[in-house]
């Protein structure tokens, strides 16, 4: 091989490190127990992307009830970056780590952050459930959570979508109508 033929090769190979590098991903952000909200506060100090979804609970004690924020994914915040920027988020306190799998942070599909982001943002309530990896999958077709895929059980004699983020391992729960929902074939288990 001539040596320009492998400056070629290296400045080909450096195009795509680079490239991936800038390119805006959503990862998720481990962080300390109970440390979220202080987490998102610490990045968007930092200019860094992040979305914390949240869900409204009352808390009842003895002597009052209080109405809280609580995360929907405990322990995550989600940060959208580039792999150039990893220093800057695991240099805010209480992030402890970002998700990854031999080494390699591993990137959440957009698909499913933007639908989240989305649903959130026109009012749909959620709130965490336990992580489902077989039942029978839908997509909705119609209102604020179209285009979403997800699990569909039924509680309380009424439906709701589980919608599982696989990387983490976590999943939030919403009410759906059954009109709104295609089947995507048959029940599968997911990747464990």
């Amino acid at each position: 091989m001539s040596v320009s033929a492998v400056q070629i090769l290296d400045s080909s190979a450096e195009a795509i490190l680079s490239r991936d590098s800038v390119q805006l991903r959503w990862y998720a952000a481990y962080t300390c127990a109970n440390h979220e909200k202080r987490v998102r506060d610490q990045l968007e100090e930092r200019s860094v992307e992040s979305f914390l979804p949240l869900y409204e609970t009352v808390r009842r004690w003895k002597d009052r009830r209080m109405h809280l924020q609580l995360p929907i994914f405990p322990g995550y915040v989600f940060v959208r970056m580039g792999l150039a920027d990893r220093l800057r988020v695991l240099q805010v306190p209480s992030v402890v780590r970002l998700v990854g799998f031999n080494g390699q942070l591993s990137a959440l599909p957009d698909e499913e952050m933007e639908g989240l982001k989305k649903s959130l943002a026109r009012g749909v309530l959620a709130e965490p459930h336990p992580f489902l990896s077989v039942g029978r999958r839908v997509r909705v077709k119609a209102g604020p959570l179209a285009g979403v895929e997800g699990i569909v059980i039924r509680r309380k004699n009424r439906l709701r979508l589980v919608i599982s983020l696989e990387l983490i391992q976590r999943a939030a729960m919403v009410e759906v109508d059954a009109m709104d929902l295609d089947p995507l074939g048959k029940a599968r288990a997911s990747r464990s």
